[in-house]
């Protein structure tokens, strides 16, 4: 899925690479690569399928297969750029979104699917509809029943009708009728056809049915091994006052809350096989690296949840759950019990699975009252605190940044999440994870992203007549690309080859980093840029560049990034891609918020 998401309330924000369209390009074509390698026809490769084409991430409202409007403008300047360049890594399919997109659903849509993908992009794969999506355009009122949706379909470019069966079921019809020719058939079947020729289908169909390797590849410990490494890169330091973190191994350690112990949420939103026994809690992975120095105590502490209507809202009448008071307040009590004997207590709190993915839209993404009771009692205790969140989305976090001195953000972190975060919370491993997404004061501020487009009444904060809320500042709790680490890095003399670049130079752009503190580290050194003055408003901050760089205690490193006349070039009002030349203001820093500035011009 490589679809831009800004708004926190969707719940498939969860399967993407966040927020950001030149990120979000660089996932997108790595996705491709990794997927489909250099020859589709070995076993170990996959035709790669982009999705969910197109917008879909920007369901209004975050309300899931809920409507879309915008500009072509910001189509093609925002939200198109990630499909686009998977689609230029080489992607051999795409699958069609849910929503409308100037006013026609994504499935019916010519100027879409065959005007754009096909002719403009050179897009020669096949195209799938996602789940019933044809069926679904009888709904949107575009379509009469299900043959009229599905000839929509056919016309616009669908290969594949994924479930709905109405290619299957109406087509033949159709044909007799005069309402879709052979050519349009015989084309949807030579693209889904070319695409199994080029997997080795024909050779062989089952070749991806290979049980023994299964066995042997899926969960081995080389695959285990990669996912505690992966988890714990991603795993985002938001807060570390008082040196809490990293906690030493010793003493007794309370870990509560219900997602301390829990192997199912772990795994998140679409997890492969969602099998649980190698999976490694939260609890499991704190004993795993504490060993036999310090003693764990545990104690659920609350339920996710005492909202009767949020717990059963995608179940059905014979699997409601109910929950009591009395035994909220047992879960309660057993909490603090142990916290009154620990050292320190480790509160992991946030979303189950459930509540993140396809239709996992939230209105409102605190954590729930039940939890952050348990963590006010565990912070009464006058222990130190440090708060674990595992969810799919960003949450607004302002009470608990203001009340907890210790904050990991680590996601649902998959297999080994357990062990990767205590990695983390040891230290281990000093997290070096940074925020692709920005994480709202409180849910009032959504839509809100770094790379917005300023007003013409920009903030002051002095003067009434300004664009701001009278109830919370503009910006965000915690910004795009932030994350801490448990040592410092300093940046210094930054400083361009040149202060005029000319179209088909590159300028070069350096920065001295160094680390300040007292740990080893990593550092994910950020590249952004501005262009001042252009005939379209362009964004106040665009991300163009990163590297992640190690350093020693007390060591220094100089870190340079390339520009060339690409990394500014945008969308203009007749869509057309180019660049202006005029003033340009270049940022480089540890986040997009704390960056130092400098300037240029680009000319002709």
């Amino acid at each position: 899925m490589v679809d831009i998401c800004r708004d926190p309330r969707w719940g498939r924000i969860a399967e993407g690479a966040g927020e950001d369209t030149w990120y979000g390009s660089q996932v997108a074509k790595a996705y491709v690569r990794g997927y489909q390698g250099d020859d589709l026809s070995k076993n170990n490769t996959i035709m790669a399928c982009v999705k969910h084409f197109a917008l879909y991430g920007a369901s209004e409202a975050g309300r899931d297969y809920n409507t879309v409007d915008m500009s072509r403008l910001d189509m093609f300047q925002d939200y198109f750029p990630p499909y686009k360049a998977a689609f230029d890594a080489g992607a051999g399919s795409a699958m069609s979104s849910f929503n409308i997109i100037d006013g026609i659903p994504a499935t019916g849509n010519r100027w879409l699917m065959n005007d754009l993908l096909r002719e403009k992009w050179g897009f020669d794969g096949f195209v799938v509809t996602d789940f019933t999506a044809i069926n679904e355009m009888i709904h949107h009122g575009t379509s009469e029943d299900l043959q009229d949706a599905s000839v929509q379909a056919l016309k616009a470019g669908i290969d594949m009708d994924m479930v709905g069966e109405g290619f299957i079921g109406t087509l033949s019809k159709s044909l007799d009728e005069g309402k879709v020719t052979q050519v349009e058939i015989d084309q949807a079947c030579r693209r889904v056809l070319e695409a199994k020729y080029k997997l080795g289908l024909f050779e062989n169909p089952f070749q991806y049915f290979d049980a023994e390797k299964a066995k042997e590849i899926v969960l081995s410990q080389e695959h285990l091994d990669a996912a505690r490494d992966i988890a714990k890169r991603s795993i985002v330091l938001l807060k570390n006052e008082k040196g809490i973190l990293p906690l030493k191994k010793e003493g007794k350690i309370a870990v509560v809350g219900p997602l301390a112990n829990s192997k199912e949420d772990m795994l998140g939103t679409w997890a492969g096989t969602r099998k649980t026994d190698k999976v490694v809690t939260m609890l499991q992975g704190i004993k795993n690296v504490a060993g036999d120095k310090a003693e764990i105590l545990y104690a659920q502490g609350s339920f996710f949840t005492m909202d009767n209507f949020l717990l059963n809202r995608n179940k059905k009448k014979e699997e409601y759950i109910i929950q009591t008071e009395e035994q909220s307040k047992q879960l309660l009590d057993e909490a603090k019990k142990i916290a009154n004997k620990a050292d320190v207590i480790v509160a992991v709190l946030g979303e189950p699975r459930a509540w993140s993915g396809e239709a996992a839209s939230r209105s409102d993404i605190s954590i729930p009252e039940c939890q952050i009771d348990l963590l006010k009692e565990m912070l009464a205790t006058g222990k130190p605190v440090v708060l674990v969140l595992s969810n799919g989305r960003p949450l607004t976090l302002s009470w608990e940044n203001e009340n907890v001195d210790a904050i990991i953000e680590a996601w649902h972190g998959g297999v080994e999440a357990g062990d990767a975060l205590a990695d983390v919370l040891f230290g281990d491993y000093n997290p070096s994870g940074k925020l692709t997404t920005t994480f709202p004061r409180n849910v009032g501020q959504i839509p809100i992203y770094y790379n917005y487009k300023n007003t013409g009444r920009p903030l002051i904060e002095e003067f009434k007549f300004t664009s701001k809320y009278l109830d919370v500042p503009n910006d965000p709790l915690f910004p795009f690309g932030y994350g801490l680490s448990y040592t410092n890095f300093n940046y210094s003399n930054f400083k361009l080859n040149s202060k005029v670049m000319n179209a088909n130079d590159k300028l070069v752009a350096t920065v001295t980093v160094t680390n300040t503190g007292n740990f080893d580290g990593e550092e994910v050194v950020q590249l952004y840029i501005r262009d001042l003055v252009a005939s379209v408003s362009r964004p106040v901050k665009e991300l163009k560049g990163f590297k992640k760089i190690a350093l020693k205690k007390g060591e220094t490193k100089q870190v340079s990034f390339e520009i060339s006349e690409d990394d500014l070039k945008f969308y203009k009002s007749d869509l057309s891609f180019g660049t202006e030349p005029g003033d340009f203001e270049i940022f480089v820093g540890g986040n997009s918020r704390d960056v130092l500035k400098e300037s240029f011009i680009l000319q002709r």
